[in-house]
């Protein structure tokens, strides 16, 4: 079964650039990191885009890369692009999760993670972000004389198995391991 991460605290330079508090900037955090890039200046590339995107009823507010960017806009696949990453999908509409934000399910290199409601920079299998991003959840199901599979294990209350943090897909700079 597969482990915790390692976490290592980096704000992608965000104090040192001179912004304060607690806010939502996520994505622009991991790609400071990631792509080893100063904050200040992915911060710029991402308001700039986001100015240029359009409230719509759907969206209700303007996105900010200070409180949250839509990931799925075409300037921003081509600012990822340009920065030389690549979408990796992980998860598909029915298929279930099947990478999760735990040791050895992705590969090595500098990623930036899509988790569900937050981005996380991931760098050769160790965690960099404010916080620790992981989830375990700790699942029993009634013992039915069922197959085990990996991970689970029984106890007097029945199947019991962690079920960690589903990866929505990544990006990673080059080519990269295809996961579907």
């Amino acid at each position: 079964m597969s482990g915790r991460m390692t976490v290592v605290f980096d704000d992608g330079g965000r104090s040192a650039a001179g912004f304060e508090g607690r806010t939502g900037d996520c994505v622009t955090r991991s790609i400071a990191i990631a792509a080893d890039l100063p904050y200040r200046e992915v911060y710029e590339v991402l308001s700039t885009g986001c100015r240029a995107q359009r409230v719509t009823r759907r969206t209700r507010r303007r996105a900010s890369a200070r409180n949250g960017v839509n990931t799925n806009r075409k300037w921003f696949r081509e600012y990822m692009a340009a920065l030389g990453f690549q979408w990796v999908p992980t998860i598909r509409i029915g298929s279930g999760c099947r990478v999760h934000l735990a040791e050895g399910e992705l590969p090595a290199g500098r990623l930036i993670v899509a988790l569900s409601r937050h981005y996380t920079a991931v760098i050769d299998g160790v965690i960099h972000d404010t916080h620790d991003p992981q989830r375990e959840v700790h699942c029993i199901t009634p013992n039915l004389g069922q197959h085990l599979r990996p991970g689970e294990w029984v106890n007097a209350n029945g199947v019991c198995s962690i079920r960690r943090r589903c990866v929505y897909g990544y990006w990673v700079r080059g080519g990269g391991a295809r996961q579907e």
